[in-house]
């Protein structure tokens, strides 16, 4: 088999995977369609089995497809990683592929891109967003260097780094805020509970902490985004369970406040990494950049 296979049939394979679409794919790689084609054919032809399954609108991976995957993203990634390795110089160069949760990342993570990408401006970053069994999957599949999730999977094929405590708090409305402290925690049982979805880990904690408080709460209600979950609970659509760090700025214009529960809600975030995988030079210099960066809050906050 390995005399059929060459890399660029690799990186066409990932294309189609992220793209669904063999026409999406070749615009993506700059291919004319039929070239994309002739690489999934030529892939197709060394594995002996058909990878995707070619649907009315796009295609989707078969069950050899998704096994394939695996060691696409580590055939290409040892490419990266060698090319790296033979131009390492002072000043890092490459990308960095992480994965984590959307408000991690707008409360957390971007600054700390933007600081390391004005030392080092020739290191580039491709993320993937997810919630913490997406992002655990990613790692897992060679799909990305590391990602951050908000508790330690307990998984022996992948390697938990601690890296801060994060507080988690509930919101609500002032008139909302003002009923549960008049008439108390009752009051909650006629509202919705507002998350990111089942999904989510801040969703889990939420139901656990109303279940011991005895609130029965109405129902739930998903939002994409901190953003819109935010805005949701100014409105008085529900009540929510989300970092306190994407809460303060609202919390100090008065646009919300906080609910008169349980506090000390903490999640122990964490930068995972696949055990088997070897980061390039840059996802290295960051995984250490990162954990430094948060090296005093741990252990203030612990």
């Amino acid at each position: 088999m390995i005399d059929l296979l060459e890399g660029r049939f690799f990186k066409t394979f990932i294309a189609v995977m992220e793209e669904k679409s063999f026409n999406r794919a070749s615009e993506k790689l700059g291919y004319v369609q039929s070239t994309v084609t002739n690489h999934i054919q030529l892939l197709e032809r060394a594995c002996g089995q058909k990878l995707f399954y070619r649907l009315s609108r796009g295609v989707k991976p078969t069950e050899a497809g998704l096994k394939l995957a695996k060691f696409a993203h580590q055939f290409v990634h040892l490419g990266l990683t060698l090319e790296e390795a033979m131009n390492e110089s002072n000043q890092p160069k490459g990308t960095i592929h992480l994965s984590m949760h959307e408000s991690f990342f707008v409360t957390r993570m971007a600054s700390l891109i933007e600081k390391f990408r004005l030392d080092y401006p020739m290191v580039k970053f491709k993320l993937e967003t997810g919630y913490h069994q997406d992002v655990i999957d990613d790692v897992s599949q060679y799909v990305v260097d590391f990602g951050i999730v908000p508790r330690d999977p307990g998984r022996d094929d992948v390697i938990f780094y601690p890296m801060l405590q994060e507080e988690l708090i509930f919101i609500a409305s002032h008139e909302l805020t003002e009923k549960v402290e008049t008439d108390g925690l009752n009051v909650l049982n006629h509202e919705a509970v507002i998350s990111f979805g089942n999904s989510c880990l801040y969703h889990t904690h939420a139901n656990m902490i109303l279940e011991e408080t005895g609130v029965e709460t109405s129902g739930a209600i998903q939002y994409p985004s901190i953003e819109m979950i935010k805005k949701a609970v100014k409105c008085g659509i529900g009540f929510a369970l989300i970092p306190k760090i994407a809460a303060e700025k609202e919390l100090e214009q008065g646009d919300f406040q906080s609910l008169p529960l349980p506090t000390g809600i903490f999640s122990t975030h964490g930068i995972i990494v696949n055990k088997d995988r070897e980061l390039n030079f840059p996802a290295q210099m960051f995984k250490t950049f990162v954990l430094d960066s948060y090296s005093n809050e741990i252990i203030s906050e612990a």
